[in-house]
Order: C-alpha cells, then structure tokens, then sequence
C-alpha cells in the first residue's frame, strides 16, 4: 500500500489533536500530537494473520504517559488495516485537568477511527475500481 499523507485535525483549543500518517512500504507510520509536538511515546503495532489479532509494544520516554495513546492506537490501526504500524504519540499541555485528559483521548481515539475510516473506503474503493 503506498500512501500519500494523510492529516486530520479533532478538537478546540488546549484538546485539540492531530494526526498525521504515510506509508513506509507497505507499513504506516502514524503521528499525534498537539501544538506542544514531541515524541512521548513510541508504539509498533503489529498484526498476527494465524491468530486474527494485534499485538503492540510501547516505549515511553521518562515522565511522560503518551503511552495510553500510542498503544490503543497502534492497536485499532493495526488491527483494522492488518498492517504493521508505528504510532508516535506526543501530547502535551501544562497544568492539565482530568476533563481535559480526558478529552484528548477522546479526541485522539476519533482521529485513528476517521483514519482508519478513510483506509476501508480507499481499500474498498481500489478493489472495485
């Protein structure tokens, strides 16, 4: 699967969060961050054909707890696409409530779901087409 970029923006203000993908070969590699970018945590998802299941490992840098987003969506991305893929996730805001937490996740987990949205729509389009 070659792919061009793929860019998607969730959210207002101190929740907002992107995400940014491109293909690596056959195998993607997904970015999601706010303004205050960085790599927090790094997540290789990785389909099991025999066992019709994902499989990801998580590193987190010290201190930071990106981690909770780059393992699910490394998770669904790879499950869904049935690809190898590495998740970079950077998410950071100072003085930061539960709600807030909270949000972001919500609206990280909405991007990889319009992400993988969009591959089952490009998929189902090239195998018509």
């Amino acid at each position: 699967m070659r792919m061009a970029g793929y860019e998607l923006t969730k959210g207002e203000g101190r929740t907002r969060v992107n995400l940014l993908a491109s293909g690596m070969g056959d195998d993607l590699v997904v970015s999601i961050y706010n303004e205050n970018a960085h790599i927090g945590a790094v997540a290789v998802g990785e389909y099991d054909f025999e066992h019709q299941r994902a499989s990801v490992s998580v590193v987190t840098r010290l201190g930071h707890k990106d981690d909770a987003i780059a393992q699910q969506a490394a998770h669904s991305i790879s499950k869904s696409t049935r690809k190898p893929v590495c998740v970079i996730a950077g998410v950071h805001l100072d003085n930061i409530t539960q709600e807030e937490i909270d949000k972001i996740l919500e609206n990280a987990m909405s991007v990889v779901e319009e992400f993988i949205s969009s591959k089952r729509e490009i998929k189902g389009h090239r195998e018509t087409g």
